[in-house]
């Protein structure tokens, strides 16, 4: 557990932030991978805050992501979603490899 200072000079417990582990970096950079490779995608951003780790697709450097790549945590657990640039969400679930199904039907269409 990481800890914050207060005002008070008293260290507080926090929950640590959500973040990718090696696994889900290497399924996500996997797809990414094969996207770039296409031409499609050029650029990506990973946040991790309290509640959530975000893995932006961008196909730009200076544009609003094309797709999101969410971890929440949801107790113990971990649930995924892939969302648009307008903010629907594509597919979600709790097994990273299943949601990232939506996106890999992207590499099928352009190999095809």
């Amino acid at each position: 557990m990481s800890f914050e200072r207060i005002h008070t000079g008293l260290a507080v417990a926090r929950p640590a932030d959500v973040t990718f582990d090696r696994r889900e970096l290497s399924l996500i950079l996997n797809v990414y991978g094969h996207m770039v490779a296409a031409g499609k995608w050029r650029d990506y951003a990973i946040d991790h805050h309290r509640d959530r780790a975000i893995f932006s697709i961008f196909r730009g450097s200076a544009e609003n992501p094309l797709y999101r790549v969410e971890k929440k945590r949801e107790g113990r657990h971990a649930a995924y979603s892939v969302i648009g640039m307008d903010g629907r969400i594509l597919q979600r679930g709790r097994e990273l490899r299943q949601v990232l199904r939506v996106l890999e039907r992207m590499i099928i269409r352009l190999v095809e």
